[in-house]
């Protein structure tokens, strides 16, 4: 007996689930990526003469949970108009019944496959990846599935959040929406009914990615869930990209057990003991590019002295070189 090939088989795979576009305005283009909710596809919008991405469930998964988690997916991004998250255009119901959104194609690599060279662009990509994170959660968004696969990098070097099918409504944050969810709402939800309402969570479910989701993820203690929850994705990311990362950039040595503390900081098992926001995770990164004191570690007076001398050194030279002089022109004329 023949066996097929990974390539051969993940071809078949993709042909058997091609959606069926007929009597919709999209053409379809080709197969893109498969996530553990659907595939996602490149199409022509007729209409509009665009390429566009469509985000289908496959044929086992057309209905029940899945399908009402699309469904919310697209609702929740349709509540987020930022640059760093990509923007939906239409949602629906197919002919074969699937339901799909479609989006913004953005070609680019995700943070796995574009991950800059030196420590600095590290460091200001994670501020970059901050940024809409705030933005959602400003809005009472709440991620819940941040890892290094569901950053895009786009071409123009532009960062955006993907998949957001996992996102929780944050009961105290509701208010800051803008335009706002219904009130209706249930705010401890994960799937969307067939109204359009939030449907309940089942205490106890463990939704997440392993190695970035937080403890209380782990545990499936929704009560626990909150900002702080995406504060320990963040930095799980951040350390991420510490990995392998050079310690020198252009004649300059960096303290990696400072951003070692941050990272620990965002990833503290106790949310009570994590950066209290995305934003004040980035402001530390903030200060260690600036050879500032970062909130997340106590300095010795070695290391405050080094920061010091790294972040003014041609001032610090100028001294000593005068102060030598000076040593020497007193010396030489007493002789």
């Amino acid at each position: 007996m023949k066996w097929l090939s990974d390539q051969v088989l993940s071809r078949l795979q993709a042909e058997a689930q091609l959606p069926d576009l007929s009597g919709t305005r999209y053409r379809l283009v080709r197969f893109l990526a498969r996530g553990g909710m659907g595939t996602v596809w490149l199409a022509e919008d007729l209409v509009l003469q665009r390429k566009v991405a469509l985000k289908i469930l496959e044929l086992d998964t057309a209905t029940g949970e899945f399908a009402a988690r699309l469904s919310r997916e697209a609702l929740v991004l349709a509540h987020l108009e930022h640059p760093g998250i990509v923007p939906i255009h239409d949602a629906g119901t197919l002919p074969d019944g699937r339901a799909f959104y479609c989006m913004k194609y953005v070609e680019g690599q995700t943070l796995e496959q574009n991950l800059p060279a030196t420590l600095p662009e590290r460091l200001r990509l994670c501020q970059r990846i901050a940024e809409p994170l705030a933005f959602a959660h400003a809005r009472g968004i709440i991620h819940r599935d941040l890892k290094p696969s569901n950053i895009m990098v786009g071409a123009f070097g532009e960062v955006l959040i993907m998949d957001w099918g996992l996102a929780k409504i944050a009961q105290d944050s509701l208010h800051k929406a803008d335009p706002p969810l219904s009130s209706a709402d249930d705010l401890h939800s994960d799937s969307f009914g067939s109204r359009g309402q939030l449907a309940p969570t089942s205490y106890g479910k463990i939704l997440g990615t392993p190695g970035y989701m937080s403890p209380e993820q782990a545990r499936g203690d929704a009560d626990l869930i909150d900002l702080r929850t995406d504060v320990y994705s963040l930095g799980a990311i951040l350390k991420f990209m510490l990995a392998d990362c050079p310690t020198r950039h252009e004649g300059q040595t960096f303290n990696l057990r400072q951003l070692h503390a941050i990272c620990e900081k965002a990833r503290a098992a106790e949310p009570g003991e994590r950066y209290s926001s995305v934003e004040e995770l980035s402001a530390d990164v903030g200060r260690y590019l600036q050879g500032q004191p970062v909130a997340a570690y106590r300095e010795g007076m070695i290391e405050q002295a080094l920061r010091l001398y790294g972040r003014h050194r041609t001032a610090v030279v100028l001294v000593l070189v005068y102060l030598v002089m000076r040593v020497l022109f007193i010396l030489f004329s007493r002789n």
